[in-house]
């Protein structure tokens, strides 16, 4: 059976030797441009896609618009994605030991931002690499540290996995 990747772990293309791409940075943010008014009432967030050459010759990588799908919700319904407010790769050569990343701004109903799942179709040399599903959750119906924790609240697993995954996607000390 097809296991998804965690939110924050990389996956390394067989076909494309060196070549790996993640889903991170899962978090509530509002977009650079302001809200489009089709998400009034909706919670945004965003999502990075990065994409690593650790191989030793360059990539010509394509992450448009279309190929990169964000579900919410335990029924994967489709959230809001705001085009004009995300940032995509469109034909950028990866040398080696360098890094692209796109960021995608999207919107859905706050109670579904609990389980958010993200599929990538990278395109590279002008050839589709398998599609990948990333898997997590924003924390934003979390208790705050002003309310008594509940289980929901900052002793529950969901937490603790959710702040072990943000721990693992933030940059270490330089």
């Amino acid at each position: 059976m097809y296991e998804p990747n965690v939110v924050g772990d990389w996956h390394e293309y067989d076909e494309h030797a060196g070549l790996r791409v993640r889903v991170h940075r899962l978090e509530a943010a509002e977009p650079p441009r302001g809200r489009d008014d089709a998400a009034v009432g909706l919670t945004y967030f965003s999502v990075r896609v990065t994409v690593e050459n650790r191989g030793a010759q360059h990539y010509g990588i394509h992450l448009e618009d279309g190929q990169i799908d964000v579900r919410v919700g335990p029924d994967g319904e489709g959230a809001f994605i705001d085009w004009r407010n995300s940032q995509f790769i469109e034909g950028f050569d990866v040398y080696p030991l360098r890094r692209a990343t796109a960021v995608v701004y999207a919107a859905a109903p706050e109670a579904a931002l609990t389980h958010v799942d993200v599929q990538v179709q990278l395109r590279v040399e002008e050839e589709w690499a398998d599609r990948r599903l990333w898997t997590g959750g924003i924390g934003v119906l979390e208790a705050t540290p002003a309310t008594a924790p509940t289980a929901a609240g900052q002793g529950s697993l969901a937490h603790q996995v959710s702040a072990f995954l943000r721990d693992q996607t933030e940059p270490g000390p330089a």
